[in-house]
């Protein structure tokens, strides 16, 4: 029999995601994908298949499972986990059966976690993904995000994933970028700044992109510039027309107007994506060359 569950109680932004729509940009939509790459591959890491997971928020999800048996693994973030009321180490992989309950509740750290599980989330894949875009209303359930009472059916996986889970985020350090393609546009002095202060992840943030509190005014005095039109990339740090900063995130929008100054590198993104609205953090630069060493390292 195979297995489905229901949804008992979903947090704001629960969505499906798989490994995304790469290669989709030129068409006018994002990759997409998990928030967290790292943790999602690693829930996956032991389960032998490529299945989307259930990516849920900081306050978490409840689930049961109606019928059927299957194995689920949970990782990302620090969540604070139950089955069938008892305590259960964060991360996990549990074993279900028919009746039983899970919880998954705030924890200490972290946006995003995910409940992957040893069969494929059955629901259509648009687009060659099975991943929400919330922004243009694709993939997922619906092009939308879960709710309570959902009920989720389970079907056989596909072939094994091929790619290799990264190491957790080391929690310290400042997050590193590299300059963008208009970081010429800003005073030499503006550069000096955004480079040597301090910004607060604020409480805009989903998966399209996350302002930052720029208390110590390091934009207040840049220009206000605005471009034409070009692609962009998840990581992106724009500068608003108001002197945000934004760093854009995995459902970004396919072009932008507004001057990058840098981007988020690889191997520091899913580190950025898990920091809290009130976390400070500070901007540091490397080569292009360093960028891709960093990255080779976190994925061996």
């Amino acid at each position: 029999m195979k297995a489905a569950i229901r949804l008992t109680r979903v947090g704001p932004s629960a969505t499906i995601q798989d490994t995304g729509r790469p290669g989709m940009l030129q068409h006018g939509v994002s990759e997409s994908g998990p928030m967290d790459r790292g943790a999602f591959l690693r829930a996956g890491m032991s389960l032998g298949g490529a299945g989307a997971a259930i990516e849920f928020t900081r306050a978490g999800l409840d689930f049961s499972i109606e019928q059927g048996s299957c194995r689920a693994a949970l990782a990302g973030g620090s969540f604070t986990l139950a089955c069938n009321g008892a305590p259960a180490a964060w991360p996990a992989m549990l074993d279900l059966q028919p009746g039983d309950q899970v919880s998954i509740t705030p924890g200490a750290g972290g946006n995003y976690g995910y409940l992957r599980f040893d069969q494929e989330i059955d629901v259509p894949a648009v687009l060659g993904s099975r991943s929400t875009n919330l922004v243009a209303a694709l993939g997922g359930l619906a092009g939308r995000a879960l709710r309570a009472g959902d009920g989720l059916g389970l079907t056989s996986l596909g072939p094994a994933t091929t790619q290799s889970p990264s190491r957790p985020p080391n929690e310290s350090g400042p997050i590193r970028f590299l300059w963008g393609i208009h970081a010429d546009l800003f005073p030499p002095a503006v550069r000096q700044a955004f480079v040597g202060s301090e910004f607060t992840v604020s409480s805009q943030l989903d998966r399209m992109g996350v302002r930052l509190d720029d208390r110590g005014g390091v934009f207040a005095g840049a220009p206000i510039l605005s471009l034409v039109s070009d692609a962009i990339v998840a990581g992106d740090i724009q500068i608003l027309g108001d002197r945000t900063p934004i760093v854009l995130m995995r459902d970004h929008q396919p072009t932008g107007g507004y001057p990058r100054i840098g981007t988020v590198i690889s191997a520091d993104l899913d580190r950025f994506a898990q920091m809290r609205p009130g976390s400070t953090l500070a901007f540091a630069p490397v080569t292009l060359q360093k960028a891709h060493e960093l990255f080779v390292a976190s994925v061996l």
